[in-house]
């Protein structure tokens, strides 16, 4: 009974992680677009706060949101391993958050004059690390959305329809705000941050929605 609580408290621990993941990385991105000189949140992705001289402070939050989507991961494992998406859904999540780790390490091109001192002008070519920063980060999204539908026939087989559709919810509206952002120019930062508070805010209410079913199995 000793180990068993310890293990699930490991298992609470982890998925906490998950809980804060999306909350944190929010709010420091949104001091940052308030603070750092020349960043307009409709006209400029939050991932261009990775540029400038204090561009690590973004590069680190990316960094961190990943790890802890990482411990996440291990957590679902952890704690659904030998049921209905247990091994898919932890392995998803937890690629999810290498592509965070992976955007943070590379970071986008300069551009439409930030930071201060970039050409005024979209980028019209794409450099390595521009490149390998949009497949990072594109590749964490497809997976939360194929996490978002294992989940969604997780708890559709559990009777839990509320939490399904959810699930089903966040796959279609994230994809969605992400085709209108991209026509969009002028709010394309809004409309690809809702698209990401959507994605990863998935993360953290299914980590919490998870610890709270270990807390009822001690």
């Amino acid at each position: 009974m000793v180990t068993n609580k310890r293990h699930m408290k490991g298992i609470r621990l982890l998925l906490m992680c998950g809980v804060v993941s999306a909350p944190l990385f929010y709010l420091a991105a949104i001091i940052q677009s308030f603070t750092r000189v020349g960043f307009d949140i409709r006209r400029h992705a939050i991932s261009t706060l990775t540029l400038g001289d204090v561009g690590w402070i973004q590069s680190a939050n990316f960094f961190i949101t990943g790890s802890l989507a990482v411990c996440a991961a291990i957590g679902v494992w952890r704690l659904l391993r030998g049921r209905m998406g247990g091994t898919l859904g932890s392995l998803l999540i937890g690629i999810y958050g290498i592509g965070m780790i992976m955007a943070g390490l590379f970071r986008p091109d300069p551009g439409l004059s930030f930071p201060p001192g970039a050409p005024a002008e979209i980028p019209t070519s794409m450099s390595g690390h521009a490149a390998l920063h949009s497949v990072a980060f594109f590749t964490a999204f497809i997976c939360l959305i194929a996490a978002g539908i294992v989940f969604a026939r997780r708890f559709a087989a559990q009777g839990e329809r509320g939490w399904s559709i959810y699930c089903i919810a966040s796959c279609i509206v994230a994809p969605v705000l992400i085709m209108i952002g991209s026509s969009i120019a002028s709010w394309i930062g809004v409309i690809m941050g809702c698209a990401g508070i959507v994605a990863f805010g998935w993360v953290s209410v299914l980590a919490a929605r998870l610890r709270a079913e270990a807390l009822v199995a001690v």
